[in-house]
């Protein structure tokens, strides 16, 4: 089990940029692939992006493609995720997750995930 906690949250004119932290407590973050995933109000959570355990491969919802960026820094337990032109549609509430899988299927979807950060609100105007 690994802690994760989310910073960076805020809001944001379209266009504009924000890059979310998540920090992880747990002696073992490198075993886990990382992911963001996004809530809006009255819909279901869905996948955002993902970053294998190594960050040698990547991968995005195609909702945000060109614009997302995720990353990873073992040595301080930290992922991050940089969103540049960002649009009204990209509001919600921004979720880190880490995962124990080894199927690249699951790193996509909200049940491949083991545990859960409390979430941060990203609002974008207009």
């Amino acid at each position: 089990q690994v802690q994760l906690v989310e910073s960076g949250g805020g809001l944001v004119q379209a266009g504009g940029s924000l890059r979310l932290s998540c920090a992880a407590s747990g002696r073992t973050f490198s075993n886990y692939v990382m992911g963001w995933f996004r809530q809006a109000p009255g819909k279901e959570r869905e996948f955002v992006a993902a970053i294998t355990r190594r960050g040698d491969s990547t991968y995005y919802a195609n909702s945000v493609k060109g614009r997302f960026t995720i990353s990873r820094d073992n040595a301080k337990n930290a992922v991050y995720l940089q969103m540049n032109s960002l649009k009204p549609e990209d509001t919600g509430v921004y979720f880190c997750a880490a995962s124990t899988s080894y199927h690249s299927s699951r790193w996509t979807n909200v049940p491949g995930y083991d545990d859960w950060g409390q979430g941060t609100q990203v609002t974008v105007s207009s």
